[in-house]
């Protein structure tokens, strides 16, 4: 059913006045949904979204229209259903949510039918972190699009504190199952792998300013489909992660140790669409854009520091055992000591995330997507944070975690 979302947004996206025929046929619907659509656009009218004149609808442009619009675009691009989010109760349980570090049915004050729903449609889109069933205890992390629906719906977004390295006894309970549930069920892991790593793909890539949509990622890595509205640079980025995804994996299946070698062939088969570039380290001063705050290191000291970070690597990987807390600390070390180095022109970021993933599945810890809710996050703990704090960058790790064993798990029970 055709909802004022849907129709907003084609108003929106068009532009220029329209009539009520044309806008029947841009949503792709029957003839006999020409009455509920004139209906709905009376009542944009109505909510000032939009004006009627001499010549149709056309929409109205200001500040908060052109909010919601961002918003409905990035439910579009990750593949989320705004018609079940935007919802002025949804936006009041986020609100209550927020002020807790965890909390329960009793913590939201819904109906338990309620409640249940609500944290369906967060948790199916990587929002919510379920610490426990039964009683229930969850998390949302806090980022921009959860913030601006709050506001939207005139709730304030206010956000609790959270201490740091909170999360180890859940993880090991978490961990301690996965490890059963993988050795009876390690076909069925395979196949929830294959499905992660093109989400992963595409929250690594969006990160980076590619434009795909999660739909149109799944059908050009899946079904071999590719977009129409795509350049090709776009569409042979995403083929080219995939293909050093696929090399990573395959040498943690290999139990091969990180080194210089394999850090420049991830990078290589990544950046395979910028030949000039690909695997190859920089020999020239770069600046992070939107960041003038992050510091690289001088292209001359290259060498030796990424030299001296695989001497620590394997220091770290020869001995034997580790706490979670020791293999959390120096998975953010690896990663902030990476993406400070900065050893490429270009595709710093998205080699780092699979070193990281590398270093962690080798520890028999399964990280296969960073979910979307956590996506802002994580930037800001790394290349968009205006100081360098591995502290931070650990808890995120650690929230990052936890929900991929809870979602593996789940799927494996």
């Amino acid at each position: 059913m055709v909802t004022k979302y849907d129709v907003f947004l084609e108003l929106y996206e068009k532009g220029g006045p329209r009539k009520i025929a044309d806008i029947v046929r841009g949503l792709k619907q029957k003839k006999s949904e020409y009455d509920k659509i004139r209906k709905i656009l009376e009542n944009l009218v109505e909510m000032k979204f939009i004006v009627k004149n001499e010549y149709g609808y056309e929409n109205t442009m200001n500040q908060k229209n052109q909010h919601l619009f961002e918003m409905l675009k990035y439910c579009i691009k990750n593949d989320v259903n705004y018609n079940n989010l935007f919802d002025e109760t949804i936006a009041k349980y986020l609100s209550k949510a927020f002020l807790k570090k965890s909390f329960g049915v009793k913590d939201i004050g819904l109906h338990a039918r309620t409640f249940s729903k609500i944290s369906s449609i967060l948790e199916k889109n990587g929002f919510l972190i379920v610490l426990s069933r039964k009683p229930f205890n969850a998390l949302v992390p806090y980022n921009s699009f959860l913030g601006n629906l709050i506001v939207y719906f005139n709730q304030r977004p206010l956000v609790a504190k959270i201490k740091p390295d909170e999360y180890f006894d859940d993880i090991k309970k978490e961990l301690t199952k996965f490890k059963k549930l993988r050795e009876t069920n390690n076909r069925k892991y395979q196949k929830i792998l294959e499905t992660t790593q093109i989400k992963f793909i595409h929250h690594s890539l969006s990160i980076e300013g590619n434009p795909i949509t999660l739909a149109q990622t799944f059908k050009l890595l899946k079904d071999k489909i590719v977009p129409e509205n795509l350049s090709m640079e776009s569409i042979h980025e995403v083929e080219n992660y995939q293909k050093a995804f696929l090399k990573m994996i395959q040498n943690v299946s290999d139990e091969l140790p990180l080194s210089k070698n394999s850090m420049l062939n991830y990078h290589f088969l990544a950046l395979q669409h910028k030949p000039k570039w690909a695997g190859k380290i920089r020999d020239d001063q770069v600046i992070i854009r939107g960041n003038i705050d992050y510091k690289v290191a001088h292209y001359k000291d290259i060498e030796s520091m990424l030299d001296n970070l695989i001497i620590k690597y394997n220091e770290f990987h020869q001995t034997k055992k580790h706490s979670l807390k020791e293999i959390f600390d120096f998975a953010a070390y690896l990663h902030n000591e990476f993406q400070h180095i900065h050893p490429f022109f270009d595709g710093n970021s998205r080699t780092t995330r699979l070193i990281i993933f590398h270093f962690l599945l080798m520890s028999d810890i399964p990280i296969l997507d960073i979910p979307l809710g956590l996506l802002e996050e994580y930037v800001f703990s790394t290349k968009g944070a205006k100081k360098r704090d591995d502290k931070k960058l650990s808890q995120v790790i650690q929230q990052i975690i936890l929900f991929n064993l809870k979602m593996v798990n789940e799927q494996l029970s």
